[in-house]
C-alpha cells in the first residue's frame, strides 16, 4: 500500500493529559490505511494553550483534538463551524489553507453510533435526554438535525435546561427530574448524557420497565462498558447504543480531516479499545 509522501501528525491537547484512548484509535487507523503519520498527547496548561494553538503548525501538527479544560477556549481561538458554535465548544481543529478551523465531532459521534447500533432510530418522534451539559448540547443538535420532533430535557438544575430550550427552540421541552417517570412511557429514545452510572459516580436511578418495547436506550458513559442503564435495557430486549461506540465514531472525522482518508469503525478496533479499557 502506498504511503503519503510527507508524514503528518495530529495531537490531543489537554490538561492534565489523562490516559486517553485517542492515540490507540488513530494509530490503529494509520496502520490499517498504510499512512505514515502520528498522533500524540500534548499536556498544555491553560496559560500556554493560546500560544500552542495559534502556532499549531509550527509545533509540527496538521490538526488536533481538544479536551478538558480547553474546549471553550478553542472556540474563540479558531474559526468554528455551526456545530461547534451550537455546542459552545470545539473538540477538533484542522487547517484550511492558513486558517485554523474547528468543529465538534461529538454530534456525528453520537449520531453515527446510533446509526450503527440501532438502525432506524431516527424514525422516533419523542426523545428524552438526561442532563444539560456540553454533551447534551451535542446530542440535542444531532437529534433535531435528524428530524426528531420533540426532545424532553431533564436536568436537576432547571435553569440549565431552560437555557438549552431557549437556544434550540420549542422542540426542546424542559421537564423536572422528578417528572422523568411520566415521560418514559412516551419516549422512543432515551439518552443519558450525565455522569450518573459512571465508575466512581452514583447510579442512575431510573425505572426502565416504564419504557415502551420500541424504545432505544443510549448511554454516553463508557466506563464501565456496560452501565446499569444499558444492562437493564438489554435485559428487556431493547436496542442500545453505548458510550464506547460514540467515542469511536466521534474520532472518524478528525482523522479524515488530518490524514485525507475516511477510516472505518470495525469490530477489531472496538475489541482493541475494550481490552485497553478493561486493563486500565
Amino acid at each position: 500500500m502506498a504511503f503519503l509522501t510527507r508524514s503528518r501528525a495530529a495531537c490531543l491537547i489537554g490538561w492534565p493529559a489523562a490516559h486517553s484512548r485517542s492515540p490507540l484509535i488513530h494509530h490503529y487507523w494509520l496502520r490499517q490505511l498504510g499512512i505514515e503519520g502520528g498522533y500524540s498527547i500534548e499536556a498544555i496548561p491553560p496559560e500556554g494553550f493560546a500560544e500552542f494553538v495559534q502556532h499549531l503548525s509550527i509545533h509540527g501538527f496538521v490538526g488536533a483534538n481538544v479536551t478538558i479544560p480547553h474546549k471553550e477556549r478553542a472556540l474563540a481561538l479558531t474559526m468554528p463551524d455551526a456545530r461547534a458554535r451550537a455546542v459552545g465548544a470545539a473538540n477538533t481543529l484542522w487547517y484550511d489553507g492558513s486558517n485554523l478551523r474547528s468543529t465538534n465531532t461529538d454530534i456525528e459521534g453520537f449520531v453515527g453510533n446510533l446509526d450503527a447500533s440501532a438502525k432506524g432510530w431516527d424514525g422516533a418522534t419523542e426523545a428524552l435526554v438526561l442532563g444539560a451539559g456540553g454533551s447534551s448540547r451535542a446530542v440535542i443538535f444531532g437529534l433535531l438535525e435528524r428530524g426528531i420532533k420533540c426532545v424532553h430535557l431533564a436536568n436537576r438544575t432547571a435553569e440549565r435546561s431552560q437555557a438549552l430550550a431557549d437556544q434550540f427552540g420549542t422542540a426542546v421541552r424542559p421537564i423536572s427530574w422528578d417528572d422523568i417517570s411520566q415521560v418514559l412511557p412516551r419516549a422512543d429514545l432515551l439518552v443519558n448524557t450525565t455522569s450518573l452510572g459512571m465508575h466512581g459516580q452514583p447510579a442512575l436511578e431510573l425505572d426502565v420497565s416504564l419504557l415502551a418495547a420500541r424504545a432505544i436506550v443510549a448511554d454516553l458513559v463508557y466506563v464501565p462498558l456496560e452501565t446499569g442503564l444499558l444492562k437493564a435495557a438489554r435485559a428487556r430486549g431493547l436496542k442500545t447504543a453505548d458510550g464506547l461506540g460514540m467515542l469511536l465514531h466521534q474520532a472518524v472525522r478528525g482523522f479524515e480531516l488530518w490524514f485525507g482518508q475516511r477510516p472505518q469503525v470495525t469490530p477489531e478496533l472496538r475489541a482493541l479499545v475494550e481490552a485497553d479499557l478493561r486493563g486500565a
